[in-house]
């Protein structure tokens, strides 16, 4: 206990001394500082903002209604290019801090913690000053803590948006009892209380927060922005001959003959009279996109694989596939090394890393979605399938305990719980492909019948009532 209680007292050390800085700054005539911009609103995640899309459309949806946005988080990766070129938006950037590689893990991560925590606290007190701070959650520690101090100082208005619990992400690397998980559960849940407002991804999640945590939230479902949609066919050529630059599995196997003829793995494009068709026999597309976290198991992914594969070998008439695993992550290596192993002749796969422009035209192109994200909480919904269903992607999705809450199986997709099942529905869907009276053409024709929310009408009717009521 002598590494945990270190922690812990690590933590009380920081918050005291960022305590005692806040009430200095008051003290001396902080508030005589600069006059408050009125419904300026700082959304902040201690994260990649390129890769934090809840977050980008909040700042959007903020912007379009007239608030002042300053968007802060670290700029790893591209944001989109609304968010880059809009002029309500101004994005403060935070260094991702490397870990002091002295001592044990234990004290690194407590000389991280404690650094970024000062690091965030200088950086929300230089911005322009905002009526609201919305946050995040996770990664929480220690950005609630800090948040809520700079809202006490800068009398702004704290509003967590909880996509998940911290702890029960870290509870997949130490486990459930680790004395650092009990004390990053006891942390969240005693300094999320210290919020103005909550909102929360799933109506499970709401009641979870109701009832151990004494938190009051709203639930704001994730909605697809409306970039994402059915790709049109010329913009699927034009994609695939952009991917096919860096990746085999978009090129036409043999050079065409005919030199008025582009072609892709899946297109032809007529030079003459500019028509693309899609190719005969060609491949069918299967994508998946991933943070490569340990929350997503994908040897289940490539154990279906080489069932499906078996399958073809065995004379079952199933298209080759073409499998696109996309994003960044730490595991992401890993799981690259066991592709390069695996040796197929009917199936080929890829992980690119795509552009924020070009993820929803792949997405719009593809025939088949997957998804293998298992909530560390069992309270959060995956948003990669949200995005697929806004694109009218049919999706395979491994079962959790409130995926029912977006996937409706054997209507909009089909559920699994194993690499075996997954092989199954793979087989039965992709059976005479790409044949229009297939089950996976009856799930496309529900989703678009199924005219969905979108992110903005969404947001206008959960959130934007909660800063019009407050302000």
């Amino acid at each position: 206990m002598a590494a945990p209680a270190a922690l812990l007292l690590a933590l009380v050390a920081a918050a005291a001394g960022l305590g005692l800085w806040a009430a200095l700054l008051w003290w001396r005539g902080w508030r005589a500082g600069p006059e408050r911009a009125r419904g300026r609103v700082c959304v902040a995640v201690l994260g990649d903002l390129g890769r934090s899309p809840r977050m980008q459309y909040h700042a959007l949806a903020l912007a379009r209604h007239g608030h002042g946005v300053t968007l802060l988080g670290f700029l790893n990766t591209k944001p989109h290019s609304d968010i880059l070129y809009n002029e309500k938006i101004q994005i403060v950037s935070i260094s991702e801090l490397k870990v002091l590689q002295v001592g044990p893990r234990i004290f690194q991560y407590i000389m991280k913690v404690i650094a970024q925590a000062i690091q965030l606290f200088y950086t929300m007190l230089k911005i322009d000053w905002p009526s609201y701070i919305l946050l995040q959650n996770p990664p929480g520690l220690p950005s609630i803590a800090v948040t809520w101090m700079v809202c006490l100082v800068r009398r702004s208005k704290l509003i967590i948006d909880w996509h998940n619990y911290g702890y029960t992400i870290m509870s997949l690397v130490h486990g459930k009892g680790h004395p650092v998980v009990q004390i990053a559960e006891w942390y969240e849940k005693l300094f999320g209380r210290l919020s103005d407002y909550n909102f929360c991804v799933t109506n499970a999640m709401k009641e979870d927060l109701q009832m151990n945590c004494n938190i009051k939230a709203i639930t704001l479902y994730d909605k697809p922005a409306s970039f994402f949609k059915e790709t049109p066919l010329e913009l699927q050529h034009k994609l695939y001959m952009k991917l096919a630059k860096d990746y085999a599995p978009f090129k036409r196997g043999a050079e065409s003959v005919r030199p008025d003829v582009e072609k892709s793995a899946f297109t032809e494009f007529d030079v003459r009279n500019g028509s693309v068709v899609q190719v005969k026999d060609r491949p069918a597309l299967l994508i998946s996109s991933t943070s490569w976290t340990a929350d997503e198991d994908f040897s289940i992914l490539l154990k279906a694989l080489e069932d499906y594969e078996e399958y073809v070998n065995d004379g079952i008439k199933l298209p080759s596939l073409v499998c696109v695993i996309t994003g960044k992550g730490p595991l992401k290596q890993h799981y690259n090394r066991l592709i390069d192993k695996m040796h197929f002749k009917h199936i080929q796969i890829c992980t690119p890393w795509l552009e924020a422009e070009d993820y929803p035209l792949l997405l719009g192109s593809a025939d088949l979605g997957v998804c293998l994200h298992k909530s560390s909480s069992g309270l959060d919904l995956p948003m990669k399938v949200v995005d697929m269903f806004g694109c009218c992607l049919p999706v395979c999705a491994i079962h959790f305990q409130c995926l029912h809450e977006l996937v409706k199986h054997d209507e909009n997709g089909l559920i699994f719980k194993d690499s075996n099942e997954l092989a199954e529905q793979l087989k039965m869907l992709l059976l005479e492909f790409p044949t229009a009276e297939s089950k996976l053409h009856l799930f496309r024709r529900n989703l678009r019948a199924s005219k969905q929310l979108r992110w903005d009408e969404s947001w206008e009717q959960t959130v934007l009532p909660v800063f019009r009521d407050n302000l």
